[in-house]
């Protein structure tokens, strides 16, 4: 169960399982650059925009990681600067992981509509 391992035309469709295991592992791989993206935005916001605990870091970078917007104001120049490119990074970072989580699906649908059948040989 390879990341991005994808079928060739001559190749017959995947069973069921091995698409399962092909859309979980993309699915893993989503979920782990999620949890880094998700422990640089705590530390940005930690450390950066200051006066914040570790909680409330948390929500923050969430929030914006989530699509929704930060909790709680920032005051200082750095901590804008932090969070205005840590908002843009979650926004790319969120339509790359879809890619990625939805490749396995697309490429099934392509793959199926392109596989000789048997009654054509």
């Amino acid at each position: 169960m390879a990341l991005f391992n994808f079928d060739y035309k001559e190749r017959p469709l995947a069973s069921p399982i091995e698409f399962a295991g092909r859309l979980l592992g993309n699915l893993m791989f989503a979920l782990v650059i999620i949890a880094i993206a998700l422990a640089g935005g705590m530390a940005g916001y930690y450390y950066l925009v200051g006066g914040m605990t570790w909680i409330d870091a948390f929500l923050n970078a969430a929030m914006i990681l989530g699509g929704m917007g930060p909790v709680d104001p920032v005051t200082t120049d750095t901590g804008k600067l932090f969070a205005g490119g840590y908002a843009l990074f979650s926004g790319l970072l969120f339509v790359a992981l879809a890619g990625v989580v939805l490749a396995p699906v697309l490429h099934r649908v392509l793959h199926a509509l392109h596989v000789d059948d048997d009654e054509k040989s």
